[in-house]
């Protein structure tokens, strides 16, 4: 009976330790496959709440929750000036609802920057920056480089006119009709009666608007009363500071003005003349005046 006890004692322990290191075996190689799976799954990405569009958001249109959700999105990613919360965009008490200033497809992260605030219309008064104003120039399809002129863009207003007169000259002395660049980089807030950022047809626009300082209105209104603007499209890339630009006729043809020169002035000479005979005899003398 001691012997079977025995004996079955044994074998208990000899499945306990094989039990024990199959065990330990099995956690070994866990272990192991969940470090590799953290491994190639590299660092856990960090997200946050954004607002996004439900659907598409067209120029103008007035903003409801029912056109917005949250999702979440990865916080070093977030662009600035998104929304986090739904509230945050909805129409204010007493002021009103937001308006679309550029057009957000759906999906797409709401911005502070294509919206209105609270009761504003997307006009181009909401384009304005502080001590700018809103001066309409009229153009055609040659002074409005062929309709190609969208809000947004920036351009260069030339002046052409005629300056008459020797008293009335340009900087560079320029007389009769003269071509001059008067502003440079003017922003476009409207083309038209439009001023829809995403506005992508071509069409022969009547009058742009430009923002300009008073001190730039005034000047343009005095250019646009005297003689014909025309605008020059400037490129999205392009920083240059433009130099001064003025061309007359003479310029344009390479002509060259003529100089007239001075007559010479002959020196004083101081004579005396005496007749002897028929003949009249002239004597130098030093001139005492």
């Amino acid at each position: 009976m001691r012997l079977i006890f025995g004996l079955v004692l044994i074998v208990g322990i000899g499945l306990a330790g094989f039990a024990t290191y199959m065990a330990r075996n099995y956690i070994a190689q866990y272990q192991h496959q969940l470090a590799l799976e953290r491994q190639q799954r590299g660092p856990q990405v960090e997200m946050v709440d954004v607002v996004v569009a439900a659907r598409d958001l067209a120029y103008g249109e007035r903003i409801g929750e029912e056109a917005l959700r949250v999702v979440a999105f990865p916080r070093t990613s977030v662009p600035k000036g998104h929304y986090s919360r739904i509230d945050a965009l909805a129409p204010v008490a007493g002021r009103g609802a937001r308006e679309v200033l550029r057009a957000v497809s759906a999906n797409e992260i709401v911005l502070a920057s294509k919206v209105t605030r609270p009761g504003e219309p997307a006009g181009i008064s909401t384009r304005l920056a502080p001590g700018m104003r809103a001066f309409a120039i009229q153009v055609d399809a040659a002074s409005g480089v062929s309709g190609f002129l969208r809000p947004g863009d920036m351009v260069d207003v030339y002046w052409t006119g005629r300056v008459g007169g020797t008293n009335l000259r340009t900087e560079g002395d320029s007389t009769g009709d003269v071509t001059k660049l008067i502003e440079s980089q003017m922003q476009l807030v409207a083309v038209d009666q439009v001023a829809d950022l995403d506005r992508s047809e071509t069409r022969i626009a009547r009058t742009v608007t430009v923002a300009a300082t008073p001190q730039q209105v005034a000047a343009l209104a005095q250019a646009q009363a005297t003689g014909r603007l025309a605008l020059s499209l400037v490129g999205v890339l392009d920083n240059s500071i433009a130099e001064v630009i003025e061309v007359d006729q003479t310029r344009l043809l390479g002509i060259q003005a003529r100089v007239q020169a001075e007559p010479e002035h002959e020196e004083a000479r101081c004579v005396i003349r005496s007749r002897r005979g028929s003949e009249v005899v002239i004597t130098e003398i030093p001139c005492t005046n």
